[in-house]
């Protein structure tokens, strides 16, 4: 009896052993990887296109047979560009859902809110839709981002502008939290290395719709560029309160407000608008053959036009895929880790810079370009600028 007892006391340290031994969100069929969009709140437009575009690369690779005989399910939960609504869809992704990575979540306060929630359960956060220094700094064995942070785009900016304009008066127009104070110190930073005073600065609370009182106070200021930590309705609604008044300044936003739907919501007055970026937008008649046939082959899918979200989603979701398949068969976060420490990622069909990462480098790539709003239409002005 005594033996008996030892032989099942042995089967389930075995048994135990196996299960804890096993990768949570790997299985022998697939690999589930979780990501957390605005799907219902002021930035669902750029939510429900990344979620798209990852969507797209991971039935590419599914019809393929998978990443090293695994299929890729990809759970997409709704953080409504909310703190507290993105903790709750975390914890089922994490605790629930079990998956693998989270990939692509949106949004600096919805980052800054769920990361450790992933990081307690082991779940490594790769390249997220913010492009705040917390994403990658300080360095976390399992925090990666992969395009140049806001800091360094506004840094970046302001010296391919000054080569254009040396005597330009700077003022900063920013949302009054984390994503505007990183545009605020990236505008103070650069401004200090070219030796230009910031002659004013102003900010809003999220959500705001009325900028009279701050396009007012940096008219009369008497600036003539005025550096904006705005996404999408701000930009809209900042720049046409400055054409409305007669304030002609020269307007330059982020990557946050770099998307089609700035002209399409502006109009006309969007044009000369410039903002960095990494990855162009995706146009149907683009110049570039490969990107005209992924285009297409997006809007037949989700039947509507790609936008530079919908291509920030596809190459997430490409790197990560090629980072599994790097890892190996024997799937787990150490393997994951290891193989995307090791990794150079080179530069997009949508020409994004090439990236590279190393147990002690977590950003992909430090450069950004400008570009301009022309006819409604973005156009590339500038080269990248590594700051």
């Amino acid at each position: 009896m005594r033996a008996t007892t030892q032989v099942l006391a042995a089967a389930l340290v075995l048994t135990c052993g196996g299960a804890f031994a096993q990768t949570q969100g790997v299985t022998k069929d697939e690999v589930v990887i979780g990501t957390l969009q605005d799907l219902s709140g002021p930035i669902a437009a750029f939510g429900k296109s990344a979620r798209n575009g990852m969507q797209l690369r991971a039935d590419e690779a599914n019809e393929q047979g998978g990443i090293n005989g695994r299929k890729i399910r990809l759970i997409a939960e709704d953080s409504g560009y909310d703190p507290k609504k993105a903790v709750l869809a975390a914890q089922k992704l994490a605790q629930r859902d079990k998956i693998f990575v989270t990939a692509g979540n949106i949004g600096t306060p919805i980052a800054m809110a769920t990361m450790p929630i992933f990081f307690e359960k082991n779940i490594p956060h790769l390249f997220p839709l913010t492009a705040a220094r917390q994403m990658y700094d300080p360095l976390h064995k399992l925090k990666y981002s992969f395009a140049a942070t806001y800091f360094d785009q506004v840094r970046a900016g302001v010296k391919s502008m000054n080569k254009t304009k040396a005597d330009r008066k700077w003022c900063t127009l920013y949302q009054d939290d984390d994503f505007g104070l990183e545009i605020l110190g990236g505008a103070e930073a650069g401004l200090k290395e070219i030796g230009k005073p910031l002659v004013e600065k102003t900010s809003y609370k999220r959500g705001s719709t009325d900028f009279s009182s701050q396009v007012a106070k940096m008219k009369s200021a008497g600036c003539d560029t005025v550096i904006l930590g705005t996404i999408i309705r701000e930009t809209v609604g900042a720049i046409a309160e400055a054409k409305k008044t007669g304030f002609s300044a020269e307007f330059v936003g982020t990557s946050a407000a770099y998307t089609h739907l700035i002209p399409r919501l502006g109009g006309p007055a969007m044009n000369g608008f410039i903002a960095a970026h990494t990855i162009a937008h995706p146009y149907l008649d683009d110049a570039a053959q490969n990107v005209r046939f992924w285009a297409s082959k997006y809007k037949t899918k989700f039947n509507e036009d790609p936008d530079v979200f919908s291509a920030y989603g596809y190459l997430i979701m490409d790197n990560t895929l090629a980072t599994i398949a790097k890892a190996g068969k024997n799937l787990t976060t150490e393997a994951f880790i290891k193989a995307l420490d090791s990794s150079t990622f080179p530069p997009d069909m949508f020409g994004g810079d090439g990236m590279t990462f190393s147990p002690t480098k977590h950003l992909g790539s430090s450069k950004s370009r400008l570009s301009q709003i022309k006819d409604g239409k973005w156009v590339v002005i500038s080269g990248y600028v590594d700051p």
